[in-house]
């Protein structure tokens, strides 16, 4: 039996750094294809969603605040999908405008339906929640402002 010579295994190196490459370059386009496919069945139902809203705010004839706040959450849901095709970068702080939103219309519309003696912890946890979410997003603007984003760093070592 003859054992492989130098150049032998370097061609074999090669060739097999080709194929991982190739199905790395595979497993990238698939992920990439699942993303847009998913980002497209949630931008859709939240098209949906708030079209079907809207519709039986007009057979009502009137919209309630209730109805107000769901399509404000409803069109934070399409910017941060629009964003996410755009930008290929989920925001975060989209997140946090939804559940402040949320918890919005939580505050305004469900809280008053709980008993008495169980309102005024609801109410001053919901209200702590917000507060807490805010500052959140305060501190997020200002780091992203002051030291750059992850993804700012990386695109710009791309270019480079």
């Amino acid at each position: 039996m003859t054992s492989p010579t130098q150049p032998q295994a370097a061609d074999w190196m090669t060739k097999m750094h080709q194929k991982l490459e190739s199905i790395q370059r595979s497993g990238d386009i698939l992920v990439d294809i699942f993303h847009y496919v998913a980002l497209f069945g949630i931008g859709s139902t939240v098209v949906w969603s708030g079209v079907h809203d809207y519709i039986g705010m007009m057979k009502v004839g009137h919209a309630s605040l209730e109805d107000i706040l769901l399509l404000f959450i409803y069109l934070e849901l399409g910017a941060m999908v629009g964003i996410y095709f755009r930008t290929r970068r989920l925001p975060v702080q989209f997140l946090i405008y939804i559940a402040i939103t949320a918890l919005s219309r939580h505050l305004v519309i469900d809280v008053q339906k709980v008993a008495d003696d169980f309102h005024i912890y609801l109410l001053l946890s919901i209200a702590g929640a917000i507060g807490i979410l805010s500052l959140a997003i305060m501190i997020l603007s200002f780091s992203e402002h002051r030291f750059g984003s992850p993804c700012d760093q990386r695109d710009s070592t791309r270019s480079h």
